[in-house]
C-alpha cells in the first residue's frame, strides 16, 4: 500500500533537489527532504540515491489495439503488450485507430484501453479513424465525448494524405465543432488529433478553418509534422498562431523523404525561431505499421513502430545539449498532460498527483518505472507483465 522512494534527484519536471517521495493508493501523499517510514505494515522503502526521478511518460499516439493493413490482412499489426509500453517509460497512453477502421473497431480499442488499465497503466482513447464520416462508439463524436469516460477527443483523422477520405474544409469544420462541443459538455479536451501526410496541402485545411471560422487554433493537434520539410515550415507558422504541434519519434531523412526532420532537428529549429516549446509534444506512433511508398504511392515495404523510440529521441535532445532535462522532459510529460486535461494529476510530480514515475540512472537510461504507485520495472527487472506475456 505504501511506497517510500528515498534520496532521488527529483524533477517535477522542475528540479527540486534530492527528495523523498511517499505514495499510497496510487497517489503521492508527501514530498520532503527526509521522510521516515510510517509505522505501518506493508511499507516498501527503496533507496534511489544516485538516481533521477521524473514524471511518467505520456504517449498520446499508440495503436494499442493494432494498426496497419495497408498491404492487406497479413500486414495488420497485433495488439500491444503491457511491457512494450512500460519498457519505454510510458505510464499513460492514448490509443487510436488509423487507416483501417474496417477490420479494427472502436469497441475493441476501448476494450484494450480497459485491459491496460487492469494491468496497471492509465489508458485513454480517441474516437475515430482516418476516414470521414469517422468511426464512433455511439454514432456521434459529440456523444462519445460526453458519455464515454475514456474518450478524450477524435483522431487520428487523416488530411493531406493519399489514404485520407480527402475531407473538405466543411467536413473538418463540422467535425471540429462536434468535438469542441462534446469536449465542453464532457469536460474533456475535445481535440481533433490529425494525421498529416506529406501532401502539398499540409496544414492548409486547418489553418483556413482557424482563419475563417470561430473554431480556436487549440482545437487541433496535428501530428507527424516533422515528416517532410514543407509541412514542418507550416508547423512553425501554426505555432506562431498559438497552435500546438506533435512531433513523431523515429522520423529521419531517407531516400523517400530527404527533407524529413529528426525530433532533435525539429526542436532545434523551434528554439531558433523563438517559438514556445511548451506547445510542442512528441508521440511514438508505435505499434502501427510504417508503410513505405514510392513516388507513385505504391507500397514498397511495411515496418512496425516501436515505443522505445519515444524516449530514445527525447534523450538525444538532452544529451546533445539542445534542451536541458527539465525542459526536454516536458515534451513527453507536462506539455502532453496539459493538452489532454490530465495536468497536474499526470505529467507532474506533486503531492496529490498520481504516483507515476520514471527512474533514470546517471547515464539517463531508464532503470525503473512506477505506474499508479506500483513498480512495473524495478532496477531493469520487469516486475509486472501483461496477461498473455507470462
Amino acid at each position: 500500500m505504501f511506497l517510500l522512494l528515498k534520496g532521488g534527484e527529483v524533477y517535477t519536471p522542475k528540479p527540486i533537489g534530492k527528495m523523498d517521495i511517499l505514495t499510497c493508493n496510487e497517489k503521492i501523499i508527501k514530498i520532503a527532504e527526509n521522510i521516515n517510514p510510517p509505522d505501518l505494515p506493508d511499507v516498501e522503502v527503496v533507496d534511489l540515491s544516485g538516481y533521477i526521478i521524473v514524471p511518467g511518460f505520456i504517449d498520446q499516439h499508440v495503436h494499442i489495439a493494432g494498426g496497419g493493413g495497408e498491404g492487406g490482412p497479413a500486414t495488420r499489426t497485433p495488439e500491444i503488450n503491457l511491457t512494450d509500453l512500460t519498457r519505454a517509460g510510458i505510464t499513460t497512453v492514448v490509443g487510436l485507430l488509423g487507416a483501417d477502421g474496417i477490420t479494427r473497431s472502436m469497441s475493441a480499442l476501448l476494450a484494450k484501453a480497459r485491459a491496460l488499465e487492469e494491468e496497471g497503466l492509465t489508458a485513454y482513447i480517441y474516437t475515430g479513424a482516418y476516414e470521414l464520416p469517422t468511426r464512433t462508439l455511439t454514432n456521434s463524436v459529440r456523444s462519445d465525448l460526453v458519455i464515454i469516460d475514456k474518450v478524450l477527443g477524435t483522431g487520428e483523422i487523416a488530411i493531406s494524405d493519399h489514404r485520407s477520405a480527402q475531407p473538405t474544409m466543411e467536413d473538418l469544420t463540422k467535425l471540429a465543432a462536434e468535438a469542441r462541443v462534446g469536449g465542453l459538455l464532457g469536460n474533456k479536451p475535445g481535440i481533433v488529433h490529425l494525421h498529416v501526410g506529406d501532401g502539398v496541402r499540409g496544414l492548409t485545411p486547418i489553418i483556413d478553418i482557424v482563419k475563417k471560422t470561430e473554431i480556436p487554433v487549440t482545437q487541433f493537434i496535428p501530428t507527424h509534422v516533422n515528416r517532410i520539410g514543407h509541412l514542418f515550415s507550416q508547423a512553425l507558422e501554426f505555432l506562431k498562431m498559438g497552435g500546438r504541434i506533435d512531433l513523431t519519434s523515429d522520423i529521419k531523412p531517407d531516400e523517400n523523404s530527404k527533407t524529413a526532420l529528426t525530433p532533435l532537428n525539429a526542436v532545434k529549429k523551434i528554439i531558433e525561431n523563438n517559438l514556445p516549446i511548451e506547445n510542442v509534444t512528441m508521440s511514438s506512433d508505435s505499434n502501427g505499421s510504417i508503410p513505405v511508398f514510392d513516388e507513385n504511392k505504391k507500397l514498397i515495404k511495411v515496418m512496425v513502430g516501436s515505443t522505445l523510440t519515444l524516449y530514445r529521441d527525447l534523450k538525444e535532445i538532452i544529451v546533445k545539449g539542445i534542451l536541458p532535462l527539465e525542459q526536454a522532459i516536458k515534451i513527453i510529460t507536462e506539455n502532453v498532460a496539459k493538452i489532454l486535461f490530465l495536468y497536474p494529476n499526470k505529467g507532474y510530480i506533486k503531492e496529490d498527483s498520481d504516483a507515476d514515475f520514471v527512474i533514470l540512472d546517471n547515464n539517463l537510461n531508464i532503470s525503473s518505472v512506477i505506474a499508479r504507485g506500483k513498480f512495473m520495472i524495478k532496477f531493469n527487472e520487469i516486475i509486472n507483465k501483461g496477461m498473455f506475456e507470462k
